[in-house]
């Protein structure tokens, strides 16, 4: 599925990044999430995971069902999950792009990473 993926802070991945959990279960359930339209979702056939692939590379994510997002759309809380698939460019503002990007949306039987797996296998070079 085709998508326009918006990312931004929630309640609950500000509530484990301000407690100093980042490399906790707890926050990789938090952050490593694609909140997605139920149509949307139903659509695609419930899937507990998602990948989620834009220009820049893939992520996979924990599939969560949300009212609130848009049908179309899909949201991704901030973290390193978000932030392997946004663009680094950031078109002379200083900050990337975190909001519109186009992006594909796929059911997955891949591993949703903690953390520090991820931050391993996207940023150490």
């Amino acid at each position: 599925m085709k998508a326009i993926l918006n990312t931004g802070g929630t309640m609950e991945q500000g509530r484990v990044t301000k407690g100093g959990q980042k490399m906790t279960p707890e926050y990789r359930m938090a952050s490593g999430v694609c909140r997605i339209n139920p149509a949307d979702w139903g659509a695609m056939g419930k899937p507990d995971r998602v990948e989620v692939s834009t220009e820049v590379g893939g992520v996979v994510l924990f599939a969560k069902p949300d009212e609130n997002v848009k049908k179309g759309e899909i949201f991704i809380p901030r973290g390193p999950w978000a932030n392997a698939i946004i663009s680094a460019d950031t078109f002379c503002t200083g900050s990337p792009i975190y909001k519109n990007m186009e992006a594909v949306v796929k059911p997955s039987e891949g591993k949703v990473l903690e953390a520090g797996e991820l931050i391993r296998q996207y940023y150490q070079s």
